[in-house]
């Protein structure tokens, strides 16, 4: 199983700052899914470029994208947008229930602009770019992921 995370920011791409949220991710994914493989990736926020790279893992099979980072309100923050373009389907409760869940603790999870869906077989979530919204989020739905994974790929139809 291929399991993907791509962090997207000016900041990090350019290296004027160290990318810690991406490997977070990579680290809860692992201990998770122990024996799949895991790719990782690092894009400034530019749509187009967010965008090939989601259809490029999508062709190339992956179960699960999962981008960190460019989901708020800043000029910049496009990954919502790119994802928007490639999903066939969208999957709002993933978004809606790291928002509520992330206000629980911080009430500017509200300004996140997330979303998750569906791109043929391939299960697409962005995360919130900082360590701790990216880690906080994935955590909380980490059992959604598990049973949406195995949904998609023909298994089990109801927990």
């Amino acid at each position: 199983m291929l399991l993907v995370v791509l962090t997207i920011s000016d900041r990090c791409s350019q290296g004027s700052m160290t990318d810690t949220a991406g490997p977070a991710v990579v680290e809860i994914l692992r201990k998770q899914w122990p024996h799949a493989e895991i790719a990782t990736g690092l894009l400034a926020d530019d749509e187009d470029a967010i965008a090939a790279a989601l259809e490029k893992f999508s062709l190339e099979h992956a179960a699960l994208v999962l981008t960190v980072g460019g989901t708020g309100l800043g000029p910049r923050d496009r990954t919502p947008e790119a994802t928007r373009r490639v999903l066939d389907r969208e999957a709002a409760g993933l978004a809606e229930a790291m928002r509520s869940q992330g206000a629980t603790a911080n009430p500017y999870a509200w300004l996140s602009r997330g979303v998750a869906g569906l791109r043929a077989s391939t299960l697409i979530i962005n995360l919130p770019g900082s360590r701790r919204g990216a880690e906080e989020s994935l955590v909380f739905i980490l059992k959604l992921i598990r049973h949406g994974l195995e949904v998609i790929a023909g298994g089990q139809t109801h927990p």
